[in-house]
């Protein structure tokens, strides 16, 4: 049924029988995540690169702190790892050694060559190994240490963690986060939630999967169809209600978030 046609058909309530037709409940669309994009590190804005009302991607830079230490220190490291002259200095020297030790064993072997010409050379190769395991080493504390400024870097820069739009920005280039502050509110908008409070005569006859039809209130129009995603298990003895929660695909982002609504429930089947 197209929008417009069942919002005529639901405004006809009188005419239909309630078991037809089902009740009316007052119901709130709400956006179902709502994030103040904050930084785990405090710092100076450089950069805000977002607006109200932007539309965001997961993933999208939002804002950048300054890190010009940050990225000194990575591309100091980038440096140091990317040269790999000691190690295959050392390793050159260790062959040589090697090739030494292998000829003063064969002299040794045929007396001419001294025992402590032989334990020279075997000292030299092992003290050869050793230097070349800690230039190894040397080596691998780098890309670790690189690794780390890598993240120091990224701590400088906040992303979205959703698809949404930019419902605030709260700072500027050339102000100065603190932990507890936030540059910006992104708001997911798709699905929505449709939250609503109908009475416990209704508990068994709405299951998680049911299908209902929406209706915003003005100046929104059109009927809607929202799947029951939440059922709440525990009643409001005051007012002899229970929750339920309805998922409202909005792929377009044509409806709004904060909207009054009524949602209608199927009723049950005629006999």
């Amino acid at each position: 049924m197209k929008p417009m046609a069942a919002a005529a058909f639901l405004a006809l309530a009188p005419l239909a029988s309630p078991a037809q037709e089902g009740e009316r409940h007052d119901c709130v669309i709400d956006p179902p995540v709502v994030i103040a994009l904050a930084s785990s590190v405090p710092g100076l804005l450089t950069e805000v690169a977002v607006s109200r009302g932007d539309h965001v991607r997961a993933g999208q830079l939002v804002a950048r702190l300054d890190s010009t230490l940050e990225r000194a220190t990575r591309d100091l490291l980038r440096t140091r790892v990317a040269s790999t002259a000691a190690i295959e200095a050392q390793s050159a020297r260790l062959a040589f050694i090697e090739s030494r030790q292998q000829r003063v064993r064969e002299l040794f072997a045929r007396g001419v060559a001294t025992q402590e010409t032989l334990d020279e050379i075997d000292s030299a190769v092992i003290e050869a190994r050793s230097i070349l395991n800690e230039v190894e080493t040397e080596q691998a504390i780098a890309v670790q240490e690189l690794a780390r400024a890598e993240a120091a870097v990224a701590l400088r820069e906040i992303h979205s963690p959703i698809d949404g739009i930019v419902q605030e920005r709260t700072l500027s280039p050339g102000e100065y986060m603190h932990q507890e502050s936030h540059v910006a509110v992104v708001v997911q908008l798709d699905p929505l939630h449709v939250e609503t409070f109908v009475p416990v005569e209704l508990y068994g006859s709405i299951a998680i999967g049911d299908e209902a039809t929406v209706l915003p209130a003005a100046p929104v129009e059109g009927a809607h169809t929202a799947t029951v995603k939440v059922v709440d298990r525990v009643f409001d003895a005051a007012s002899g209600t229970f929750g339920v929660r309805l998922e409202l695909p909005n792929p377009d982002g044509a409806l709004p978030g904060g909207h009054r609504c009524k949602v209608v429930f199927p009723g049950p089947p005629s006999n």
